[in-house]
């Protein structure tokens, strides 16, 4: 039979670190940080970090022909989609339709070089512009401006300080939710303009999008709604039919999908210039769009709008939560449409902060609103055979282009049109399979789903994210604070002994539930010994401590004895730290439970013999 050690005090130090007799006070011994500070710096100039965070070092040198072709392709019909959905995008964020194709192409150039996922495609999508689209009311295009730069500057801080990592604790059934929420509000928003109603209406808001919709129903137009509904069918149709068949009806349907807005939107264009020519206007136009490209300038600071000045505390104050929705949003866009297309490759979420940062820096100066990645460009990038970021230049170019030779032709582009693309978008971001799988998988993930979808259609994007992300952490918190608790009975000389394992570290939140969960446990089973088996327990801190004594104290009370079988030495440290002569005795490190409680049993006939 092994034999029993008890440890003592000699025996928790090393041979050679024995402090005196007389100063055994079991001080927690804080790390030294200077050499992990030292690590760090030297961290920072090395070969290695140097690759990570300018991946264009990396693909660069393999640069070659080949790879600028298929790059110039793809680029390209990236932009061909790009141009008419960011004109859409400016009208759902309130703006003139030249302020979306200021914000299509800084992002494109500055992702080139910064963005560690080829397939991305950085351009104004309609989340972010549904963002934007209150404080553009209260402060006009200055507003949507400043948000891009802030958005910009915290994203790029976080990169800055590794907090890639923050990401991890928003959960897939949260993002979820608020894409669905969001595609719902968008196609909310347009089905104004689908129908033709001028009617401007309070906000774009869920309700507000209704409230107008019914009340102005009188004023639907026919030939817009003819149009806009007919342009949504035709969209939808040829989305659905992407791929099927074989042969060269397989790759046409492919190249008709990839173009569809374009087509779609230049097809509306046309019949409403044919109908100008005689002088009859049958549609709502998109109207003039500003050429020539923005005066490059520092983001605006303070502004006049609508005869009142705004100093930066003011817009500060207006942009409120925003401030923190948007580069949160943002960053959980790219990250998470970059794992989507990396193949299973890790996307380094610090990186593509700092690149999402840097686009939406630089973007500000060039009257950019924000902007993150699109999923529908980014799907069209993969799809047209990216070979690196270097594509997104391509696009930027061509939307260079239409700002000084095209927009001439946007004045004739029906507003039921670019209606109609953003509602075929945003009804295929709907996530139909995902709360199929997540019923199927783990139905409980359905409550913060829905709770995340209800919050944003009712309450507003920016609340409704940080709603669903509380409810996520609320069952977070609850399962550390019910930590696993394995336990078995082993009956030795007539003596019940029961064994309870915690298969995790505990924390304050979960020190009651455990004193509770050995009391309860150890009175509905009548046990003389609980023995705590310390296995797994790698940290505990000082309320769990300060519970654990009184628990101790509890069960002497009620004639129990308490042994603390294999506990880690650091959390041995704090126990004594608090109450050296209380845990002294109770730690045991026998091979086996039962001749843990077998020696127990023993002491206990000797001392009664005695």
């Amino acid at each position: 039979m092994a034999k029993e050690v008890i440890i003592t005090d000699r025996e928790l130090y090393p041979s050679h670190q024995i402090p005196d007799e007389h100063n055994l006070d079991y001080r927690e011994q804080f790390p030294d940080i200077r050499p992990l500070l030292k690590r760090q710096f030297r961290g920072i100039w090395t070969r290695e970090n140097a690759l990570r965070r300018f991946p264009f070092l990396v693909w660069g040198p393999q640069y070659n022909l080949k790879k600028l072709l298929s790059d110039a392709i793809a680029g390209i019909t990236v932009g061909l989609t790009s141009i008419p959905q960011s004109i859409a995008y400016a009208v759902v964020a309130n703006l003139e339709p030249q302020y979306g194709l200021y914000s299509n192409f800084m992002g494109s150039f500055v992702y080139a070089f910064f963005g560690s996922v080829k397939e991305i495609a950085i351009a104004p999508t309609a989340i972010m512009a549904l963002m934007v689209q209150q404080v553009v009311l209260d402060l006009g295009p200055a507003g949507a401006i400043l948000a891009s730069f802030l958005s910009g500057c915290i994203s790029l801080l976080l990169g800055m300080l590794n907090f890639g990592f923050l990401v991890q604790f928003i959960s897939m059934p949260v993002i979820t939710g608020f894409i669905t929420a969001a595609a719902i509000t968008i196609i909310s928003s347009q089905m104004k303009s689908l129908m033709g109603i001028s009617s401007p209406g309070k906000s774009s808001g869920f309700i507000d999008s209704w409230e107008n919709v019914v009340e102005n129903a009188s004023q639907t137009r026919l030939w817009d709604a003819v149009l806009g509904f007919s342009s949504l069918a035709i969209l939808v149709c040829i989305t659905l039919i992407k791929g099927r068949g074989s042969g060269h009806w397989r790759t046409a349907t492919k190249y008709l999908c990839l173009l569809r807005n374009a087509l779609i939107v230049i097809s509306g264009g046309v019949i409403a210039y044919i109908f100008s020519t005689n002088n009859q206007y049958p549609f709502r136009l998109t109207g003039d769009v500003a050429s020539g490209f923005p005066a490059v300038e520092p983001p605006p600071f303070s502004t006049t709008f609508n005869g009142e000045f705004y100093d930066f505390s003011q817009m500060l104050r207006i942009l409120g939560s925003s401030v923190i929705t948007i580069p949160l949003i943002s960053i959980l866009e790219v990250v998470s449409i970059g794992k989507a297309f990396s193949k299973g490759n890790p996307v380094d979420a610090t990186q593509e902060m700092i690149a999402l940062g840097l686009c939406n820096i630089a973007g500000s100066f060039t009257a950019s609103i924000p902007t993150t990645a699109s999923f529908a460009r980014t799907a069209i990038n993969s799809s047209s055979g990216v070979r690196t970021p270097f594509g997104g230049v391509f696009t930027g170019l061509l939307v260079l282009s239409a700002l000084g030779l095209l927009t001439e032709y946007f004045y004739f582009i029906p507003k039921a049109t670019l209606a109609a693309v953003i509602i075929a978008a945003m009804v295929f971001m709907i996530e139909y399979r995902a709360v199929a799988e997540m019923w199927r998988i783990k139905r409980i993930d359905i409550i913060p789903f829905l709770v995340t979808v209800i919050a944003c259609l009712f309450l507003g994007l920016e609340y409704g994210i940080l709603i669903g992300i509380a409810v996520n952490l609320c069952f977070l918190l609850y399962l550390i604070s019910r930590p696993r608790i394995e336990h078995r009975l082993i009956v030795i000389h007539h003596a019940i002994a029961l064994v309870l394992r915690p298969t995790n570290d505990l924390a304050f939140s979960s020190a009651e539930y455990f004193r509770e969960k050995i009391l309860s446990m150890a009175s509905k089973h009548d046990a003389e010994v609980v023995v705590i088996d310390g296995e797994m327990i790698k940290y505990i801190d000082s309320t769990v401590v300060k519970n654990i004594s009184s628990t101790v104290d509890e069960l002497k009370l009620q004639g129990r004895q308490v042994l603390l079988w294999r506990w880690n030495r650091e959390v041995q440290c704090s126990l004594y730290r608090y109450k050296k002569d209380q845990f002294l005795p109770l730690f045991r490190s026998d091979e086996h439970v039962e001749q843990v409680v077998e020696r127990w049993k023993a002491s206990n006939l000797n001392e009664g013999c005695v």
